[in-house]
Parts: structure tokens; sequence; C-alpha cells
């Protein structure tokens, strides 16, 4: 499978842009486990052109990361152009088009996956971009709106048609937001079209390895992109290319392992962001990281409350002596 200048061989992995989730911490975290793929967490169009500092931050990429793509996303033509540009000038390898995101403040301005509910501006918008930028162009898309207007098949194709590199499928429609269970049917669909010719990268309820070679032998999809799986549990990509390479389970990470993983994610946190904005965003990290073991309650509270970096790393070596 290749993206513009990048190849990135057979069955890649690829992280889903998530917004307060997949800063730099949280992406040195899955790069090292494996990821071939990142993104930025969503760059708003308006706040980058209005100079927004929190949102230019977004932008800051490490070499290491890379290949790495920011996603942009917005409502209007000229606002998203100039997203495309500045966004252009931090040099990704790829710039990604956010029209899947259903959270109803996006959505429902028509930015988002609110834009599945105007096709024609849809394209518009992105050949706009394609026109503007140098990089490769991707998109980030749902089945449609609704149950009655699932018409991905054809939109992959328009988008395609005004020269999108590769498009990824969410298997939901936007008023599913993420309830129920994907379906992935309309992914194959669009896949296997005769007419596609560009990559397409299969999305949601990726929470195993066995469900990622399924998906990867049923569909034939060119990649697949996981989000919420990821909490905690940055190591699935490792999972995941494990069971495709031996069609056998990775020993599972000890609790020893993941303490040490969950200090240096801390540590990178802190470093990246400051306090205390590293350690209010480490939180939802830090208690999915160790979710599974009984009698966590207090700890946890302490992993979710604490502003000290410190108490934060003793708390951690305590959970790997009560649980070893």
């Amino acid at each position: 499978m290749q993206i513009g200048d990048v190849n990135f061989g057979k069955n890649p992995l690829f992280l889903a842009p998530m917004e307060d989730v997949t800063d730099s911490s949280f992406r040195f975290m899955c790069k090292h486990y494996g990821a071939d793929m990142m993104f930025t967490e969503f760059v708003s169009s308006d706040a980058l052109v209005r100079d927004v500092k929190k949102t230019l931050k977004k932008l800051e990429i490490e070499e290491a990361e890379r290949p790495i793509g920011i996603q942009i996303y917005g409502h209007l033509t000229d606002a998203m152009v100039q997203a495309a540009q500045i966004s252009e000038q931090a040099r990704p390898d790829l710039i990604d088009i956010n029209f899947g995101c259903p959270v109803r403040k996006i959505a429902t301005r028509g930015a988002g996956a609110g834009m599945l509910n105007n096709v024609p501006l849809m394209v518009e918008m992105t050949q706009a971009i394609v026109k503007a930028v140098k990089l490769p162009v991707t998109v980030k898309t749902r089945l449609g709106w609704d149950e009655n207007t699932k018409n991905i098949v054809d939109i992959a194709e328009r988008l395609q048609d005004v020269g999108i590199a590769a498009i990824t499928i969410h298997g939901r429609t936007r008023a599913q937001m993420y309830k129920g269970e994907a379906d992935w049917t309309l992914i194959g669909e669009v896949k296997n079209n005769p007419r596609m010719h560009i990559p397409v990268i299969g999305n949601g309820d990726i929470t195993s390895p066995e469900i990622a070679k399924e998906r990867f032998d049923r569909y034939g999809v060119d990649g697949i992109m996981i989000g919420r799986a990821t909490y905690g549990r940055p190591w699935i990509f490792a999972e995941i290319k494990h069971c495709l390479a031996t069609g056998e389970p990775m020993p599972p990470l000890n609790i020893a392992q993941k303490v040490e993983l969950a200090k240096l994610h801390l540590q990178k946190s802190v470093q990246y962001k400051g306090l205390p904005v590293g350690i209010f965003e480490m939180r939802r990290h830090l208690s999915n990281y160790f979710k599974c073991l009984p009698d966590f309650k207090q700890t946890r509270m302490t992993l979710v409350t604490s502003l000290d970096v410190d108490e934060l790393m003793q708390t951690l070596d305590k959970i790997a002596i009560c649980y070893e």
C-alpha cells in the first residue's frame, strides 16, 4: 500500500486522530509499538486561520513520528484551503480532511460528518484543497448521515475523481455516533468497487488482533485504522502485527511492563505539555492502563486526581509491587 511517496507495505495499521488523545506523548507510545501511520489531533480550520495558539501547537510534529498526517476540519471551503496550506508548512506527510466526526457541535455546523448532508460541497471543498497543496490529500468519513443515506460507495468514487490519495471509512453513520456495531459490508463494497484505485482503509470496532485479521482477510482493505481500542493499550499495534505474522496471540504484557510504559508515557506528556496540563491529559490513559485490576478503586482515584508527578510515580511503583 502506498500514499504519495510513502510505501507502507502490506496490512499497515493507522492510529486514528482523536481530540485530546493523539497528542505527541501518545503518538510516541503508539509508534514505539508499531503504528505505521499516525495523525495529529484534529485541527479546526477556523482556529488555525485565526492563529489560535493552542491550535497551532497541534501542528508540531517530531521527525521520529513519521509518517504522520495533519487532519483538519471545518465547514467553509476558503478557511479549509487556508488551513491546509498552513498545515503544509509544518511538513507532515499528508493532509487529511475530517468528514467523519459525529460530535454534535461540529456536525450540526456542517463540518465533520455534517458534510455528509451536503455531498456536492464535500466534493467541491476536497477538490479545492487538493489543488491548493502539493502534499497528498486523504479523507476520513462515514457510511452516510443515517440509515437511509448510506451513500459511501458513490461518495468514495466522487472524492477519488477529484484527486484524493486514499480514503478511510468508519463503518457507522453519523446518526449512530459510536453506538451499535460497525458495519464493514459497505467498506468492503468500496474496496471491491472496480472503479476504485486508491487505498481504502477500514475503521471501526477493531478491538483485538483476531478481529483485525478477519477484517483484512474478509474485506480486503488496504489498511486498518484503530481508535478507541488504543486507550491504555498502545501495544495493540504490536499484538495485531504478531497475530498477522504468526497466527498466534502475542504473550500478554505483565503488570511491571505496563507500569514502566505508564511512567514513560507520563514523563513524555509532562515534557511536551508541561504542568499541570501534561497530567490532566494523562488521566484517561493512566486509569485505562490498569482498568482490569481488582480492588483498584482507591488507586485509580489517586491516578485521576493527583497533580503531583512524584506521587503518581510512587503510585505506579506500588501497582507493580501489589499486583506482581
